[in-house]
């Protein structure tokens, strides 16, 4: 898990630096339009075109026989049970392309998140450290202690759960890319802080579990760590006139790509 992290980052560290960080709608315009072209290429090449042609043409020969023949009950039904036959054999055609099309436009996608939907926090913003435990790793919250540099205050907490959360609350004195340390035991972990400063990848979630694949910002837990998930809440950046935000990118990704599928189906003589 954080070896694919560590080499898709590397990737895209590059493919997205050339317009840097201030360009963000660039990239979220460019990017997903290129997802939409490679998804039509994908299907034109691993897709049964035949099956999906055929199928279309099928579903819409009965729909057409169920308004003709409205008044024949039973030709109604049949022609029913027919159109939703073929149905099943058009969406039976659609499973290989976007069994191979998921991991690289989750990739994609979990990359312009990481990349755009969160800006620095600002000097004097006040934030929750989240820490949970791995319930199996039997380390108390009472043994988990937290180290701060210079820059970064401790506000309040811990405050510690028996379920094996342990929450402290921070204030951001400077700005500056820190690193907060914290141990149970004799395990350390450090998490990243991003402070002040110009658009940029901003690191908002350490975790072990499948999450850390959505969180490309850091490393991800080592997979025996006590550590089961640590996280800064980030603010979400502007990205105006676009959407912005985890969710606002993760929706404009899909439903431009869809949008410019659609749209240049007919030059790359793809039938969808």
């Amino acid at each position: 898990m954080d070896l694919f992290n560590a080499l898709t980052s590397a990737v895209f560290d590059v493919l997205l630096a050339p317009f840097g960080y201030r360009l963000a709608w660039f990239d979220l315009v460019l990017w997903p339009v290129l997802a939409g072209i490679g998804a039509l290429l994908v299907y034109k090449k691993v897709s049964n075109q035949a099956g999906i042609a055929a199928a279309k043409q099928r579903i819409m020969v009965h729909i057409l026989a169920v308004v003709i023949y409205r008044d024949d009950i039973l030709g109604v039904l049949r022609s029913t049970a027919r159109a939703l036959g073929w149905n099943v054999r058009y969406l039976a055609h659609n499973v290989v392309p976007l069994l191979v099309m998921i991991v690289p436009m989750t990739v994609l996608m979990v990359q312009l998140v990481a990349h755009f939907a969160y800006r620095p926090l600002e000097k004097g913003d006040v934030r929750l450290l989240e820490v949970a435990l791995d319930p199996e790793s039997g380390v108390s919250p009472k043994a988990v202690q937290l180290q701060v540099p210079q820059g970064v205050a401790v506000d309040a907490g811990p405050v510690r759960t028996p379920d094996g959360q342990v929450v402290w609350r921070l204030k951001m004195q400077d700005e500056g890319d820190f690193t907060l340390r914290l141990t149970a035991g004799d395990e350390a972990q450090n998490k990243a802080l991003a402070v002040g400063g110009g658009p940029r990848k901003v690191p908002v979630l350490r975790s072990k579990t499948w999450e850390a694949l959505l969180y490309p910002g850091e490393a991800a837990l080592p997979r025996k760590s006590a550590f089961e998930s640590i996280r800064v809440a980030a603010d979400e950046r502007d990205v105006s006139p676009l959407p912005g935000g985890e969710g606002g990118i993760v929706l404009w990704f899909f439903g431009t790509s869809l949008v410019a599928g659609f749209l240049l189906r007919n030059r790359f003589g793809v039938t969808l």
